[in-house]
């Protein structure tokens, strides 16, 4: 057993030599022994006399002197204790300084770290001081002990695949072919496990003791979390590792945030001794879920409940021994029950930490702002009462930034989620919204989606140094032009949705016009009224096939209630990208008006402006096409261009209407 009080302490340790002599043949072996000035006297009694000893010098270290006992004879001395029983039985106890302890002593730990019970038997040691970690997570890792996850790929694809044949003993046996170590042991059962038995509701809701025990586990591969928890404890015992169960109270399926807990304990998970500390593990929650709506279980391997950091596993874990949290100084069951709940995405996708770190926050002149901070650049949304609608979230290097403006007052239910490395979004923090005040005047359209502004998503998907870094633009004349760099081979596709109610496609392009000027597109965008808009902002890549996707929108604001700008006019599919339209802007020309025109057109050998009659436009010194054209007697102006000298055929490239009389 190890005893630990200062620098100056020794280890102690049985190393038994049992010899079946004669006492007289015992004897005269020690009367040719060398004095030893620091051994201890020979005692009688057997084991019995050994413990006695060793009890005493265990309280003379336990009072504090055994440090200055090592300073007077040899601190680096061994120290023997030889007994005989009434058989001629010899056994000898060395008691090693510290840092001389042979490794083959230590060997002999297990003993150090069992309890006795009333029938002889052994038990796991409860959780001391030195099992508690250091408090809060320091970020360095989700486990509570280094792990390189990569060294496990051999061993659990092999361990997911192993089936049962005979029973409980066989089957561990069968895993433990390829684990050479407590923690490969352990890691093996956790695979297993957690790939095998499915979670049984009925006979969780019907508290089915009988679906409990391994051997009608291993049968149905089902149970629920007392099952889990108790198979888990049985392999782990076959197999040589110490591992308890450890009931408790937990936020899983249908917690409720803000949620009290009493009564019995709804939940039950292991804890397993490795390395000299104990470690947490959930293989309940590991091996997949409940879905909410139906009650019915999916297999989806967790790797967050594997030897889970003390700091992180008590967010959804508080067990019934206060010490097996792990924890110093642990937590309280109300900290635990208004401590702000970070789902295990949250970590499996990266994210190390959210504010407000309370689950219930109050809104400020009727708006509330949420931060994330992630270890590396993720995408996130949010549904604020099951609707992606009243918020703001901007992408950040490393996390994001949402403000909600929640729409009534009273109480409101936030979630966000986050895409991580996979394909979907998940679930990784919930917040309870308490709203006394509603800002009228911070309205924002319900085609806004997110996220709002450019941000490293947007430039990792071709747009570049945009003229507005900013989410929110604010124009007091109603018009505004943004531009950005744009790669190589991309197409922008641009539109302008206020809450006017539904518009065409085309009408909601019509507010924006796109040119090109060299490697940068330019948005000219006149808005209708005031009022807020989304401008959207979608790309694809030309030469691949598929629809434009949605990257990011700015928000438009204008209050200046005299705002009402006509549409631009209609391009059609020949208006080459590198086109410039410097007047007429307006797509809605007077009636019975001579209208100047000027573009700049690329590749075009000819080009005309068409109403009831024709116009011809000339390139001038500057590469501009200009000219006039009358209004006069037609509903609708086209600019035509011939882009072959040698042909007669015009293409459409642009379409005015013209006001009624």
């Amino acid at each position: 057993m190890e005893l630990k009080k200062d620098s100056n302490a020794v280890s102690i340790d049985m190393l038994l030599i049992v010899h079946s002599e004669k006492r007289r043949a015992a004897q005269g072996t020690h009367s040719d022994r060398q004095a030893d000035p620091g051994a201890l006297p020979q005692r009688k009694g057997g084991l019995q006399g050994i413990r006695n000893e060793i009890r005493k010098w265990q309280k003379i270290e336990e009072n504090g002197l055994c440090g200055n006992l090592a300073e007077k004879q040899h601190p680096q001395q061994t120290q023997v204790i030889t007994s005989y029983d009434n058989q001629g039985t010899q056994l000898t106890v060395e008691v090693h300084p510290r840092d001389a302890m042979p490794q083959l002593l230590k060997k002999f730990s297990l003993a150090k770290r069992l309890q006795g019970d009333k029938n002889g038997n052994t038990r796991p040691r409860q959780p001391g001081g030195k099992d508690a970690h250091a408090y809060p997570w320091d970020r360095s890792s989700l486990k509570s002990m280094p792990l390189d996850l990569r060294q496990f790929e051999k061993l659990d694809a092999y361990a997911s695949q192993v089936t049962v044949k005979s029973g409980l003993d066989e089957l561990v046996n069968d895993l433990l072919q390829e684990a050479h170590s407590d923690l490969e042991r352990v890691r093996a059962i956790w695979i297993w496990i957690c790939h095998h038995i499915e979670y049984d509701v009925e006979a969780a809701q019907e508290k089915d003791r009988q679906a409990f025990k391994p051997s009608n586990i291993l049968q149905t591969q089902k149970t629920n979390c007392d099952g889990y928890a108790g198979l888990f404890e049985k392999m782990c015992r076959i197999a040589g590792v110490q591992c308890v169960t450890v009931p408790g109270y937990s936020k899983g399926f249908g917690y409720q945030t803000g949620q009290s807990f009493s009564g019995e304990f709804d939940h039950a998970w292991n804890a397993v001794y490795l390395e000299g500390r104990w470690h947490l593990l959930d293989s309940t929650w590991g091996s997949g879920l409940l879905d909410t709506t139906t009650s019915k279980f999916t297999f989806l391997y967790n790797e967050f409940y594997f030897l889970t950091h003390p700091a992180l596993f008590i967010e959804d874990h508080f067990p019934d021994n206060k010490n097996w949290q792990l924890l110093k100084p642990p937590q309280s069951l109300r900290q635990f029950e208004n401590n702000m709940y970070h789902k295990s995405e949250f970590y499996n996708k990266g994210m190390l930490s959210a504010h407000p770190e309370t689950p219930v926050i109050r809104t400020v002149n009727g708006k509330a702002t949420i931060t994330i901070e992630s270890c590396a650049p993720t995408l996130f949304m949010f549904m604020l009462n099951g609707k992606q609608e009243h918020g703001l979230l901007s992408l950040q290097k490393n996390g994001m930034k949402l403000e909600v403006y929640p729409p009534t007052m009273g109480t409101h239910k936030l979630q966000i989620f986050a895409k991580g490395n996979s394909d979907i979004y998940s679930s990784v923090l919930e917040y309870t919204l308490k709203c006394n005040y509603v800002d009228l005047g911070i309205q924002l359209p319900a085609e806004l989606h997110q996220p709002v502004g450019p941000s490293w998503f947007s430039e990792q998907m071709g747009i570049l140094k945009p003229s507005h870094p900013d989410p929110i633009i604010h124009t007091s004349d109603g018009r505004c032009c943004v531009s950005f760099g744009v790669e190589e081979g991309i197409s922008v596709l641009a539109s302008l949705h206020g809450d006017d109610g539904p518009i065409t496609e085309e009408t909601q392009r019509r507010y924006i016009f796109q040119l090109h000027r060299e490697k940068r597109i330019e948005l000219k965008v006149q808005l209708p009224h005031a009022g807020k808009f989304a401008l959207k902002i979608f790309v694809k890549k030309r030469q691949e096939p598929g629809n434009y996707v949605f990257v990011f929108n700015y928000l438009l604001c204008c209050t200046n209630t005299k705002v009402n700008w006509p549409m631009f006019p209609e391009s059609f599919g020949n208006w080459g990208q590198d086109n410039e339209l410097l007047e007429p802007l307006s797509g809605v020309l007077p009636a019975n008006r001579n209208v100047s025109f000027k573009l700049k057109l690329h590749g075009v050998a000819k080009a005309l402006v068409k109403g009831q009659d024709t116009w011809p436009l000339t390139l001038n010194g500057e590469g501009y096409w200009e000219g006039s054209c009358s209004t006069a007697g037609c509903q609708e102006v086209y600019v035509m261009v011939l882009e072959n000298a040698n042909h007669n055929f015009y293409s459409y490239i642009l379409k005015y209407k013209v006001n009624d009389q």
